[in-house]
Protein backbone atom coordinates (compact mmCIF):
# COMPACT_ATOMS: atom_id res chain seq x y z
CA UNK A 1 0.00 0.00 0.00
CA UNK A 2 1.80 3.29 -0.85
CA UNK A 3 1.19 6.32 0.78
CA UNK A 4 1.76 10.04 -0.21
CA UNK A 5 2.48 13.24 1.49
CA UNK A 6 1.49 16.28 -0.12
CA UNK A 7 2.21 19.63 1.18
CA UNK A 8 -0.32 22.14 -0.97
CA UNK A 9 2.06 25.45 -1.05
CA UNK A 10 0.74 28.33 -3.17
CA UNK A 11 4.08 30.11 -4.48
CA UNK A 12 6.37 29.15 -5.51
CA UNK A 13 4.84 25.88 -6.94
CA UNK A 14 7.40 24.03 -5.50
CA UNK A 15 4.63 21.44 -3.81
CA UNK A 16 4.48 19.60 -7.35
CA UNK A 17 7.71 18.12 -6.55
CA UNK A 18 6.17 16.41 -2.98
CA UNK A 19 4.41 14.20 -5.45
CA UNK A 20 5.88 10.63 -5.27
CA UNK A 21 7.51 9.79 -9.25
CA UNK A 22 6.99 6.48 -8.55
CA UNK A 23 3.31 6.66 -8.08
CA UNK A 24 2.97 9.68 -10.63
CA UNK A 25 3.49 10.35 -14.34
CA UNK A 26 2.81 13.75 -14.18
CA UNK A 27 2.41 16.43 -17.08
CA UNK A 28 1.98 20.60 -16.98
CA UNK A 29 -0.43 22.19 -19.18
CA UNK A 30 -0.73 25.58 -19.49
CA UNK A 31 -2.83 28.23 -21.49
CA UNK A 32 -2.93 32.19 -20.34
CA UNK A 33 -2.37 32.13 -16.78
CA UNK A 34 -4.14 28.67 -16.03
CA UNK A 35 -1.29 26.16 -14.89
CA UNK A 36 -2.51 22.89 -13.84
CA UNK A 37 -0.47 20.03 -12.80
CA UNK A 38 -1.09 16.44 -13.77
CA UNK A 39 -0.54 13.28 -12.41
CA UNK A 40 -1.56 10.06 -13.36
CA UNK A 41 -0.33 6.50 -12.16
CA UNK A 42 2.30 4.98 -14.50
CA UNK A 43 0.41 1.93 -15.55
CA UNK A 44 -2.24 4.03 -16.92
CA UNK A 45 -0.33 6.96 -18.71
CA UNK A 46 -0.26 7.61 -22.02
CA UNK A 47 1.55 10.28 -24.19
CA UNK A 48 -1.94 11.61 -25.72
CA UNK A 49 -3.03 12.47 -22.38
CA UNK A 50 -1.51 15.93 -22.33
CA UNK A 51 -2.35 16.90 -25.34
CA UNK A 52 -6.03 15.61 -24.86
CA UNK A 53 -6.05 17.73 -21.29
CA UNK A 54 -4.57 20.81 -22.84
CA UNK A 55 -6.63 20.83 -25.91
CA UNK A 56 -10.05 20.75 -22.88
CA UNK A 57 -8.32 23.33 -20.66
CA UNK A 58 -7.75 25.73 -24.35
CA UNK A 59 -11.78 24.89 -24.94
CA UNK A 60 -13.05 25.55 -21.80
CA UNK A 61 -11.16 28.57 -20.98
CA UNK A 62 -11.82 30.05 -23.91
CA UNK A 63 -16.02 29.37 -23.72
CA UNK A 64 -16.12 31.32 -20.49
CA UNK A 65 -14.32 34.09 -21.54
CA UNK A 66 -16.83 34.38 -23.82
CA UNK A 67 -19.44 34.00 -21.53
CA UNK A 68 -17.81 36.73 -19.16
CA UNK A 69 -17.27 38.94 -22.31
CA UNK A 70 -21.28 39.31 -22.41
CA UNK A 71 -21.47 38.92 -18.80
CA UNK A 72 -18.85 40.89 -16.99
CA UNK A 73 -20.89 41.07 -13.53
CA UNK A 74 -20.02 37.24 -13.73
CA UNK A 75 -16.15 37.77 -13.06
CA UNK A 76 -16.47 41.15 -10.96
CA UNK A 77 -19.27 39.83 -8.42
CA UNK A 78 -17.91 39.02 -4.97
CA UNK A 79 -21.37 37.89 -4.05
CA UNK A 80 -24.01 35.39 -5.78
CA UNK A 81 -24.86 35.84 -8.94
CA UNK A 82 -27.36 35.17 -11.62
CA UNK A 83 -26.50 33.48 -14.80
CA UNK A 84 -27.63 34.96 -18.40
CA UNK A 85 -29.84 31.93 -20.11
CA UNK A 86 -27.05 31.74 -22.63
CA UNK A 87 -24.49 30.91 -20.06
CA UNK A 88 -22.16 27.87 -20.43
CA UNK A 89 -23.09 24.64 -17.85
CA UNK A 90 -20.05 25.11 -16.18
CA UNK A 91 -20.88 29.12 -15.55
CA UNK A 92 -24.32 27.43 -14.43
CA UNK A 93 -22.17 25.10 -11.64
CA UNK A 94 -19.53 28.05 -10.56
CA UNK A 95 -22.95 29.87 -9.83
CA UNK A 96 -24.52 27.18 -7.74
CA UNK A 97 -21.56 26.37 -6.01
CA UNK A 98 -21.32 30.21 -4.89
CA UNK A 99 -24.68 29.98 -4.27
CA UNK A 100 -24.34 27.50 -1.17
CA UNK A 101 -21.21 29.15 -0.29
CA UNK A 102 -22.05 32.78 0.04
CA UNK A 103 -19.25 34.01 -2.58
CA UNK A 104 -18.81 35.05 -6.22
CA UNK A 105 -18.85 32.51 -8.68
CA UNK A 106 -15.35 33.32 -9.84
CA UNK A 107 -14.33 31.60 -6.61
CA UNK A 108 -14.81 27.91 -7.96
CA UNK A 109 -13.03 28.37 -11.23
CA UNK A 110 -9.97 26.60 -10.34
CA UNK A 111 -12.19 23.63 -8.49
CA UNK A 112 -14.39 24.06 -11.70
CA UNK A 113 -11.13 23.66 -14.23
CA UNK A 114 -9.73 20.73 -12.44
CA UNK A 115 -12.89 18.86 -12.16
CA UNK A 116 -14.03 19.62 -15.36
CA UNK A 117 -10.30 18.42 -17.37
CA UNK A 118 -10.50 15.62 -14.46
CA UNK A 119 -13.87 14.09 -15.49
CA UNK A 120 -12.68 14.24 -19.34
CA UNK A 121 -9.59 12.47 -18.61
CA UNK A 122 -11.86 9.40 -17.02
CA UNK A 123 -14.55 9.71 -19.35
CA UNK A 124 -11.77 9.24 -22.41
CA UNK A 125 -9.15 7.03 -20.84
CA UNK A 126 -8.91 4.45 -18.06
CA UNK A 127 -7.03 5.36 -15.33
CA UNK A 128 -6.26 4.52 -12.10
CA UNK A 129 -5.34 6.89 -10.79
CA UNK A 130 -5.69 10.69 -11.21
CA UNK A 131 -4.75 13.97 -9.14
CA UNK A 132 -5.28 17.41 -10.92
CA UNK A 133 -3.68 20.06 -8.92
CA UNK A 134 -4.81 23.80 -9.94
CA UNK A 135 -3.29 26.81 -7.39
CA UNK A 136 -4.04 24.31 -4.36
CA UNK A 137 -7.78 23.38 -5.61
CA UNK A 138 -7.09 19.36 -6.44
CA UNK A 139 -9.76 16.81 -7.85
CA UNK A 140 -8.67 13.12 -7.71
CA UNK A 141 -9.43 9.60 -7.73
CA UNK A 142 -7.15 7.05 -6.06
CA UNK A 143 -6.57 3.49 -5.93
CA UNK A 144 -4.59 3.26 -2.54
CA UNK A 145 -4.41 5.97 0.64
CA UNK A 146 -2.89 9.27 -0.25
CA UNK A 147 -1.76 11.69 3.02
CA UNK A 148 -2.25 15.82 2.46
CA UNK A 149 -0.73 17.93 4.82
CA UNK A 150 -1.29 21.15 4.50
CA UNK A 151 1.18 24.20 4.40
CA UNK A 152 -0.02 26.94 6.16
CA UNK A 153 2.33 29.54 6.06
CA UNK A 154 3.73 30.86 9.07
CA UNK A 155 1.49 29.07 11.64
CA UNK A 156 3.36 26.82 13.78
CA UNK A 157 0.61 24.03 12.82
CA UNK A 158 2.16 24.20 8.87
CA UNK A 159 2.73 20.40 8.24
CA UNK A 160 1.84 19.27 11.03
CA UNK A 161 -1.19 17.23 10.40
CA UNK A 162 -2.03 15.42 7.71
CA UNK A 163 -5.46 13.83 6.24
CA UNK A 164 -6.01 10.00 4.66
CA UNK A 165 -7.82 10.14 2.11
CA UNK A 166 -9.19 6.72 0.69
CA UNK A 167 -9.54 5.47 -2.51
CA UNK A 168 -13.40 5.03 -1.35
CA UNK A 169 -13.92 8.57 -1.03
CA UNK A 170 -13.06 9.14 -4.41
CA UNK A 171 -13.50 10.97 -7.22
CA UNK A 172 -13.29 14.34 -5.36
CA UNK A 173 -12.52 17.50 -4.57
CA UNK A 174 -10.32 19.06 -2.09
CA UNK A 175 -9.56 22.56 -1.85
CA UNK A 176 -7.50 25.34 0.22
CA UNK A 177 -7.80 28.87 0.81
CA UNK A 178 -5.52 31.10 2.63
CA UNK A 179 -5.94 34.71 3.86
CA UNK A 180 -2.48 35.13 4.49
CA UNK A 181 -0.65 32.87 1.72
CA UNK A 182 -0.53 32.74 -1.66
CA UNK A 183 -2.43 34.84 -4.80
CA UNK A 184 -5.74 33.96 -4.41
CA UNK A 185 -8.42 36.72 -2.75
CA UNK A 186 -9.68 36.28 0.62
CA UNK A 187 -11.29 38.86 2.84
CA UNK A 188 -9.75 36.70 5.80
CA UNK A 189 -6.91 35.87 8.22
CA UNK A 190 -6.76 32.10 8.30
CA UNK A 191 -3.43 30.90 7.10
CA UNK A 192 -5.16 27.39 5.81
CA UNK A 193 -8.94 26.24 5.45
CA UNK A 194 -9.07 22.94 3.36
CA UNK A 195 -12.94 21.77 2.50
CA UNK A 196 -13.63 18.61 0.77
CA UNK A 197 -16.56 17.83 -0.95
CA UNK A 198 -17.80 15.57 -3.66
CA UNK A 199 -17.74 17.89 -6.34
CA UNK A 200 -14.73 20.04 -6.63
CA UNK A 201 -15.95 23.89 -7.92
CA UNK A 202 -18.11 23.61 -4.28
CA UNK A 203 -15.25 22.85 -2.24
CA UNK A 204 -13.56 25.68 -3.73
CA UNK A 205 -15.71 28.25 -3.20
CA UNK A 206 -16.61 26.66 0.30
CA UNK A 207 -12.82 27.22 0.80
CA UNK A 208 -13.01 31.07 0.37
CA UNK A 209 -16.66 31.45 1.70
CA UNK A 210 -15.41 30.62 5.21
CA UNK A 211 -12.09 31.65 4.96
CA UNK A 212 -13.77 34.88 4.78
CA UNK A 213 -15.33 34.37 8.08
CA UNK A 214 -12.03 33.71 10.19
CA UNK A 215 -10.76 37.10 11.02
CA UNK A 216 -8.60 35.67 14.06
CA UNK A 217 -7.66 33.00 16.03
CA UNK A 218 -10.73 32.55 17.87
CA UNK A 219 -13.29 32.42 14.58
CA UNK A 220 -11.47 28.80 13.83
CA UNK A 221 -14.16 27.30 16.52
CA UNK A 222 -17.62 28.67 15.47
CA UNK A 223 -16.43 28.75 11.90
CA UNK A 224 -15.66 24.75 12.03
CA UNK A 225 -19.26 24.67 13.94
CA UNK A 226 -20.35 26.27 10.80
CA UNK A 227 -19.16 23.72 8.24
CA UNK A 228 -21.54 21.17 9.79
CA UNK A 229 -24.88 23.16 8.85
CA UNK A 230 -23.55 22.26 4.59
CA UNK A 231 -23.91 18.55 4.16
CA UNK A 232 -21.67 18.57 1.16
CA UNK A 233 -18.94 19.38 3.03
CA UNK A 234 -17.32 15.84 3.81
CA UNK A 235 -14.27 17.26 5.53
CA UNK A 236 -12.81 20.29 6.57
CA UNK A 237 -9.88 21.57 8.18
CA UNK A 238 -8.68 25.30 9.30
CA UNK A 239 -5.48 26.97 10.62
CA UNK A 240 -4.93 30.30 12.16
CA UNK A 241 -1.89 31.36 13.75
CA UNK A 242 -1.65 28.35 16.70
CA UNK A 243 -5.68 27.33 16.17
CA UNK A 244 -6.74 24.52 14.47
CA UNK A 245 -10.21 22.76 13.93
CA UNK A 246 -10.77 19.33 12.08
CA UNK A 247 -13.89 17.63 11.32
CA UNK A 248 -15.21 15.39 8.84
CA UNK A 249 -14.95 11.84 7.61
CA UNK A 250 -10.76 11.68 6.91
CA UNK A 251 -8.45 10.34 9.82
CA UNK A 252 -6.24 12.58 10.85
CA UNK A 253 -2.38 12.08 11.42
CA UNK A 254 0.34 14.00 12.80
CA UNK A 255 3.23 14.31 10.74
CA UNK A 256 6.54 14.09 12.03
Amino acid sequence: MTNLTYNMIFEPRTYRNSFSKERFQSFVITYKDSDLWVGIDHSSFKEEMAEFALKKLTGIRDELEAYIAVDPFFKKSLKPCPVQETAPQMARQMAAAAEKAGVGPMAAVAGMFSEIIGQALLENFTIGELVIENGGDIFLKLQNPLIMSIFAGESPLSGMVGLEITPEQTPMGICTSAGTVGPSMSFGKADAVMIACKETALADAFATGLGNLIKKPGDVEKVLKRTETFPAIIAAVLICEDQIGIRGEFEMKLLS
